[in-house]
């Protein structure tokens, strides 16, 4: 675009769409001091968005987050409009309507044939291309990715997307307003899911696999996620997002990337939605009522004893936990010996405990891994097959003293934390491979967008490439499944470190 944009405080917002998100939008906009145009194909849908606004406002100034003036101000900013055609002054034209490729698309044409040239058209859109979007358009390279996160007001970050014919200077004027509106924007390109719905997907589709594969409950599994900061466990978060809305948008991806065996849907999460278990807005889905919590671990009567073994983040986070124990940094393994050989807790590294237990003198169970940098409250474990009972219940103990909760799962590669956090690593590195954001983009987007507790690359740094690149390549040995191939970044990153 040659002409400039004219993106400055006052220059006047559309908005077309005025459910949660577009109201969210509205609200922060007209904070910001711009003049706000609402626009929404419900009648009066735009005028109620305005007095439950106006509700929310009184509210700020109650706690004395917003003063009374401020909130005047704001309300007289915003004016619900009746048609298009009034939304021709605007600078910027934001649409957050149906989730469908074509009523956007008859609307973004309406727009462009409407508004001057140096007006920016922006979709929320949280998966549909802007490529495709653009298709058609007389000034395609004015339409840009503006994707908020709800509810809007609280959550920091937008992802500003580019499609293939977005001007340069436009995503950076949109860079420039999510700034002034308080975010924090992160710059993606267009492809299925951009950055935060592609990197996330690991979170639900792990557990799904886990559940598919007997490996634990549902209360399990989340304790165990939860455990290493992680606010909501998948399978809690999945009933409140909606099990349908959920499954939708990992077909979307699937869908988008022609079947990729890494994004495949869940039969788990399918027969949920068959059978209308759709999560809390029904009151039922993986649980019914209130998810399930597990007990905190209760402190052993006597300690057993318990040596270190081997070197490691894993090892060393476990360390911190057990100060003052003994330490055999030169053994060939890591993890915990108990109670003198009674038991030995080796850390995965993708291996089930079957197979690592068939060339290990001791009985052997296999360690999830005890993240470094967490608090974790909870851990779990398999069991090798000639760990008896009384060595099962040292082994619990020995976490207990530790002040972990031992959670026996079934003998599955992986566990749970190491197979999620080594998948969302992944997934984040080929984000990057492609083109579709930076590393600090990724980590950014993560955190800000989804409240992880850490990025991707923020874990790579904590774990090391070694461990994460081993443990996915033996997820890929066991299920000979391309869901775990590693991607060719985080294969560099190895080979690079296998150098030095």
């Amino acid at each position: 675009m040659s002409e400039t944009l004219h993106l400055g405080e006052g220059a006047t917002i559309g908005l077309v769409g005025t459910g949660v998100m577009g109201m969210g939008i509205a609200q922060i906009a007209a904070l910001a001091g711009h003049p706000v145009k609402l626009l929404d194909a419900r009648e009066g849908a735009a005028a109620a968005g305005v007095a439950k606004l106006a509700d929310t406002l009184a509210s700020l100034v109650t706690k004395g987050k917003l003063t009374a003036d401020a909130r005047e101000q704001s309300l007289g900013r915003l004016k619900p409009v009746a048609a298009v055609a009034d939304l021709a002054d605007c600078a910027l034209v934001i649409e957050v309507i149906v989730e469908l490729l074509e009523p956007k698309r008859a609307l973004l044409r309406e727009l462009d044939a409407l508004l001057p040239p140096t007006a920016v058209i922006a979709s929320n859109t949280s998966s549909i291309s802007i490529t495709a979007l653009a298709n058609g358009l007389a000034h395609p390279q004015r339409l840009v990715g503006m994707h908020f996160f709800n509810p809007v007001p609280l959550m920091k970050l937008v992802e500003v997307v580019s499609g293939l014919e977005t001007a340069p200077e436009v995503a950076e004027g949109i860079d420039a307003l999510a700034r002034r509106w308080g975010k924090v924007p992160v710059k993606a390109a267009s492809t299925p899911g951009f950055i935060v719905n592609r990197i996330a997907r690991p979170y639900y589709a792990e557990t799904l696999a886990l559940l598919q594969e007997q490996a634990g409950t549902p209360a399990e599994l989340d304790a165990c996620l939860r455990s290493v900061g992680f606010r909501m466990g998948p399978c809690e978060l999945m009933d409140l997002i909606g099990q349908d809305t959920n499954n939708l948008v990992t077909r979307s991806v699937w869908e988008s990337n022609f079947g990729d065996r890494r994004y495949q849907p869940s039969l788990v999460q399918q027969a949920l939605v068959d059978g209308g278990r759709l999560g809390r807005k029904v009151g039922k889905g993986f649980y019914v009522g209130e998810p399930t919590r597990l007990a905190a671990a209760v402190a052993p009567p006597s300690e057993p004893s318990v040596v270190l073994m081997g070197r490691g983040p894993c090892t060393d986070a476990l360390a911190a936990r057990l100060p003052g124990v003994a330490r055999q940094p030169e053994a060939q393994w890591t993890g915990l010996r108990v109670g003198d050989g009674a038991v030995d807790l080796m850390v995965t590294d993708g291996r089930c405990a079957v197979e690592l237990a068939a060339g290990h003198s001791n009985p052997l169970a296999v360690l999830d891994w005890c993240l470094p940098g967490t608090d974790p409250q909870v851990l779990a474990l398999a069991w090798g097959p000639r760990v008896q009972p009384r060595a099962r219940q040292a082994a619990l103990d020995a976490l207990a003293a530790a002040g972990l909760l031992g959670v026996p799962l079934r003998d599955t590669p992986g566990l749970v934390v190491a197979r999620t956090v080594a998948m969302l690593i992944n997934e984040g590195a080929d984000a990057v491979w492609q083109g579709v954001c930076d590393e600090s983009g990724a980590d950014t987007a993560m955190k800000l967008g989804v409240n992880y507790p850490a990025g991707p690359f923020e874990w790579l740094k904590l774990l090391g490439v070694v461990p994460v690149c081993g443990l996915l390549d033996r997820l890929w040995a066991h299920t000979r499944s391309e869901r775990y191939r590693v991607s060719p970044y985080l294969r560099q990153r190895y080979w690079l470190d296998q150098e030095r």
